[in-house]
């Protein structure tokens, strides 16, 4: 029962708990989780829905594996007959009773968030870090000790130990490709220097004025990099600071 409590927290949110279920050893089985995680979600009709590629527990994902993963969702969405249903499981007494539990568990927790000043009150007594830390390490003791079995990682394991096997194609950025980047933001910042103080400028004020934020950013981002961007809204909406 814990178990499948677990599981139906992906209807609301499949990448949530789907990135907490990538392993890194027998990273091929991490396919077969998101498929069943992406069926919760559809099938409850979710908005949204983002697969996880196999191996981004271990690098940035390659153009292979995020083929995979859209593929989970095109199959499902496509060729799965019960996928054209509306909630196939609607009504089952036991989705019902877990779906209740669930809603639950979200109030007490919204109660919770409130009894310390609302989000930003919350925030301040790290409450939302520190309770994401805890179910860390808990999910954690649960693999190391048994208890919460994952085929390929801590049961069921190959004659190998099941290790962990990097992908052929491993991303990461070179001492080039970064130096490289740096120029290129230099080289941006200098091209358009002149046209840059004024479209801060009216960043600013439509910040002030709130306004529509998102279009003048759509507008401001072709003469202004991110950190010039970043630094012109902390002037006038300030920086969030957390007490330590």
């Amino acid at each position: 029962m814990a178990s499948m409590v677990e599981d139906t927290r992906t209807i609301d949110d499949a990448e949530a708990y789907g990135g907490r279920s990538l392993h890194a050893q027998e990273i091929d089985f991490n396919d077969i989780r998101t498929t069943l995680q992406a069926l919760y979600a559809i099938y409850d009709n979710c908005n949204s829905l983002h697969t996880n590629a196999y191996d981004e527990a271990i690098t940035t994902p390659t153009e292979e594996s995020v083929r995979r993963a859209m593929a989970i969702q095109l199959i499902i969405n496509r060729e799965l007959g019960t996928a054209k249903n509306e909630n196939p499981n609607q009504g089952a007494f036991l989705i019902e009773e877990l779906t209740a539990l669930v809603e639950e568990a979200v109030m007490l927790e919204f109660d919770r968030i409130t009894e310390r000043g609302g989000v930003l009150g919350a925030m301040e007594r790290m409450y939302q870090r520190n309770k994401i830390q805890e179910e860390s390490l808990h999910y954690e003791m649960l693999k190391h000790t048994g208890e919460f079995p994952i085929v390929g990682v801590n049961t069921f394991l190959s004659k190998n130990g099941s290790p962990t096997i990097l992908p052929t194609e491993v991303i990461r950025s070179t001492t080039e490709e970064k130096e490289q980047q740096i120029k290129n933001l230099e080289a941006f910042q200098k091209r358009n220097e002149k046209e840059n103080a004024a479209m801060l400028t009216k960043l600013k004020q439509v910040a002030i004025n709130n306004g529509n934020l998102f279009e003048a950013l759509m507008e401001t981002v072709r003469y202004c990099s991110l950190g010039q961007i970043t630094n012109a809204l902390y002037e006038v909406g300030g920086q969030y600071r957390r007490n330590m």
